[in-house]
């Protein structure tokens, strides 16, 4: 029987070098000592922040240098753990910096309230003064644009100090989901039998044999329905936790709250969900095709991941991966592979699968830290689109961190996804174009159809959920795993129309999606697609400006 590596039977040539950051965990834990003590020092700006131009400065500077400071050793740390999250050495290191973190958060809750007894008026005339300030403009614009929304000193405070108590279920799902969920084992198609894992369901729910994939999705499904109870609490709470701080925090619902930090009206969310049930003949018509090609007299859920090119049976070793992607980019300029090609020669990214290892694949990286990609590879076109993709957030975060200040750096992750996406197009484009083998073509092209049922339909399919889900909440509704089971079984059917068997274990399959606890986020995918088509396809097409106009 296959078993998952062990962190350390993984070449090093395949892992993340987070030495760049610190070089020792001792000089982490140096750090950590020395900013738990600078932390302490923002109470000496109490009442004195907005008296003068320079106190503003000053303030901001402060606070700048600490929060890269807290930042550093929360990345290191936080990328230690998800390398292997059963490492009792860095689950001890996350829970630390977390509570610095939060204990910085607690001390400097008195700021915002504080500023903004300060009018705006007042802070422009600032601006004028110093200079210095105006690179700080963005910030307060923010800030001030919260004003609405925040409480008094001692409420913010007392918000700050239960934080991490009132978040504590997200917590408790990932600790279940990422490192004590077992799903046994299953015979896979050579009839060997195999420990099914998050990291490899991918690949047998795509089997092209089917009794594997049924045994994949029973299995998978009914063991999260074993935890129904458990994680209908997990995820209620989180739904509780955001509701009632929206009301707190004078929003009119948890979806506005959400929403409110990239300054994006409720009504574009609404829009995408309505334009997609709009629009649901196309992905009915996608599955009768599936079904047709497929040659099944019922097309059931298990079935949906198959690719319609059957017989593509090719491996991609990751230097060949590394080899696809670096073709496939060429459009986008010599200045942008030279450095993609960092990415790989200052290690960023970690690509194997490993015992313990946080599932799925991400870019996570800051102004004072390369932007390190986590992989779990297994050597399949997906797995190479993956890497393209995340290698997008990487080279997004690598672009605006060497081009802008530290405070003017960051970006919402709905425009992020543009760029992780436009490098998926631009892969399966250049196979589709460029590839020698017919049915690699073939197959690319199925990935790009996959790509839009993933992105759009699926992905606005578990937007309209969380949006039922809150809305449930709202209007007084209990959220038992019954309910949260059978309103996910409602839209199952829906989006998939009556021509395919919405097989009943699918109705726990909500158990399984971590977007679900990262509030309102998976809409974004869509409207990132959606902009990656316009401008891959400005790129494709020559037009002028559109590689220089997309980098800028």
């Amino acid at each position: 029987m296959e078993k998952q590596k062990t962190r350390d039977q993984i070449d090093d040539k395949y892992k993340w070098d987070l030495t760049t950051i610190y070089k020792t965990d001792e000089i982490w834990y140096e750090e950590l000592d020395h900013v738990s003590k600078e932390i302490e020092k923002v109470t000496n700006y109490k009442g004195k922040i907005t008296a003068s131009a320079k106190n503003l400065l000053d303030y901001l500077q402060f606070d700048e240098t600490l929060e890269r400071r807290l930042y550093k050793l929360y990345y290191y740390a936080h990328l230690k753990y998800d390398q292997d999250t059963t490492n009792t050495t860095y689950q001890k290191m996350i829970g630390k910096i977390d509570d610095i973190i939060k204990k910085s958060s607690e001390l400097s809750s008195f700021v915002v309230p504080e500023m903004l007894e300060t009018s705006y008026d007042v802070i422009e005339k600032y601006i004028e003064e110093l200079d210095d300030l105006k690179e700080y403009q963005f910030t307060l614009e923010n800030i001030y644009r919260l004003k609405k929304h925040i409480l008094s000193d001692e409420e913010e405070k007392l918000i700050s100090s239960f934080s991490n108590v009132l978040d504590v279920s997200e917590d408790i799902y990932f600790a279940l989901n990422d490192s004590d969920l077992k799903f046994g084992n299953i015979k896979d198609e050579n009839g060997k039998e195999v420990e099914l894992t998050k990291s490899n369901w991918s690949k047998f729910i795509s089997s092209s044999d089917r009794n594997v994939r049924k045994e994949a999705f029973n299995l998978l499904y009914n063991t999260y329905g074993n935890l129904k109870n458990t994680i209908a609490k997990t995820f209620s709470g989180k739904v509780e936790y955001l509701t009632e701080l929206a009301k707190i925090k004078k929003f009119n619902s948890s979806i506005e709250a959400s929403l409110f930090s990239d300054n994006i009206d409720v009504s574009v969310y609404n829009n995408l969900i309505d334009t997609i049930n709009n629009h649901l003949d196309i992905i009915y018509k996608y599955y009768d095709l599936k079904k047709e090609i497929l040659n099944l007299d019922e097309l059931h859920l298990y079935d949906i991941y198959v690719k319609l090119i059957k017989d593509l049976d090719k491996e991609y070793s990751f230097e060949e991966a590394k080899d696809l992607v670096f073709k496939a980019l060429k459009p986008l300029g010599e200045d942008y592979l030279n450095n993609l090609k960092k990415a790989f020669d200052e290690k960023w990214i970690d690509v194997y699968n490993n015992v313990g290892k946080r599932g799925g694949a991400y870019s996570s990286g800051f102004y004072d830290t390369n932007p390190f990609l986590l992989l779990n590879y297994e050597g399949e076109l997906d797995d190479v689109s993956t890497l393209a993709h995340e290698l997008g957030h990487s080279m997004h975060t690598y672009y605006s961190c060497k081009n802008n200040c530290y405070t003017n750096s960051s970006y919402k992750i709905l425009v992020a996804e543009v760029a992780s996406t436009v490098n998926e197009l631009l892969l399966l484009m250049y196979l589709i174009k460029n590839s020698n083998d017919d049915k690699e073509k073939l197959f690319a092209l199925n990935q790009l159809m996959e790509l839009f049922k993933g992105t759009i339909y699926r992905q606005v399919m578990f937007a309209e959920y969380e949006k039922n889900i809150h809305d449930l909440k709202e209007n007084g509704e209990i959220l038992t795993n019954e309910l949260l089971s059978n309103e996910y079984y409602k839209l199952n059917k829906k989006y998939f129309g009556d021509n395919v068997v919405v097989d009943e274990l699918i109705k726990y399959e909500w158990e399984r999606i971590p977007h679900f606890y990262y509030n309102f986020y998976v809409y974004k995918y869509a409207i990132g697609l959606s902009s990656a088509c316009y401008i891959v396809t400005n790129i494709l097409n020559g037009k002028e400006g559109a590689v220089e106009n997309y980098l800028k």
